[in-house]
């Protein structure tokens, strides 16, 4: 099953695909949608009414309470970056601020000139989970996005700590669907791809993730409550800008798309903007 926030009259709306056309939910967002118990109720009863026209894809997941990311989570990502395997995940968290949707503009403000790449499976929270094993956390799991975890590699190395280089405001692109975990195995393998202009920049399968959804799930669940709409981004295969020799970052024009088998394209061209605009 697939859902989507889609841009319609006076707003946004959740929506269901049904049979290739997508009806509109009463939600406003995905993310309102599985904040309701009985979504999957009122997903069923869909069908009766009229198709939306010429669908506009929304930022899927306006308001997360929390965002949670993973690093250094595929083995050649982890040894480009000359790391060692992790025994445990490497985290850090970012703010809904950070997201935009899978067509916007990614604007940047001339802050950072090393503006990297890492497309990354996004794991969507369905329920409630504290302190749960990894059986309770499959099951809290409602499906699956993707993501880029568009990086200022600048700011991200001006400190041991990660969090300034990953959070800037409408830069983190996610969507364009939400697809339920029913029709996703990541551990069966899905593949996932970042270009920049056309050119293919990474290629990785999420069946070689060192820590899977349902180990990350129940790993952050030991400390933060993750609540129905949440976030947790899985990390990205080898490929990214920095790793390159030279190293190559994302410059003005730049279109970057990001795919993930099963879930769809994510297209955001880089602007760089005037730092008062």
């Amino acid at each position: 099953m697939k859902l989507a926030t889609l841009t319609v009259a006076g707003g946004t709306t959740a929506a269901v695909d049904i049979d290739g056309a997508w009806h509109a939910l009463p939600f406003s967002d995905v993310g309102a949608a599985l904040a309701d118990a009985a979504w999957r109720d009122t997903v069923a009863a869909a069908a009766s009414t009229a198709p939306i026209d010429s669908p506009d894809f929304a930022l899927l997941l306006p308001a997360p309470g929390k965002v949670i990311c993973c690093g250094l989570n595929y083995s050649d990502h982890i040894l480009e970056m000359g790391r060692e395997l992790p025994t445990f995940p490497t985290l850090f968290a970012k703010y809904a601020d950070t997201l935009c949707s899978a067509t916007d503009d990614i604007v940047l403000y001339g802050a950072s000139d090393k503006v990297d790449w890492e497309v990354e499976l996004a794991v969507v929270i369905g329920t409630t989970i504290v302190r749960g094993d990894r059986a309770e956390a499959s099951a809290a799991i409602a499906g699956y996005t993707a993501a880029n975890d568009v990086s200022m590699r600048d700011w991200q190395n001006r400190t041991l700590q990660w969090f300034q280089g990953k959070a800037f405001d409408a830069t983190t692109p996610i969507g364009p669907v939400f697809v339920t975990a029913d029709a996703l195995d990541p551990v069966k393998g899905l593949a996932v791809s970042c270009a920049v202009n056309g050119e293919e920049m990474q290629r990785g399968n999420t069946s070689q993730l060192v820590f899977d959804a349902a180990d990350l799930v129940s790993y952050v669940s030991q400390f933060t409550t993750l609540r129905p709409g949440d976030l947790v981004l899985t990390g990205t295969p080898g490929g990214v800008g920095m790793g390159m020799t030279p190293p190559r970052f994302l410059a003005d024009g730049d279109v970057l798309t990001t795919t993930v088998e099963g879930i769809g394209t994510l297209t955001n061209r880089i602007r760089v903007a005037a730092a008062s605009a």
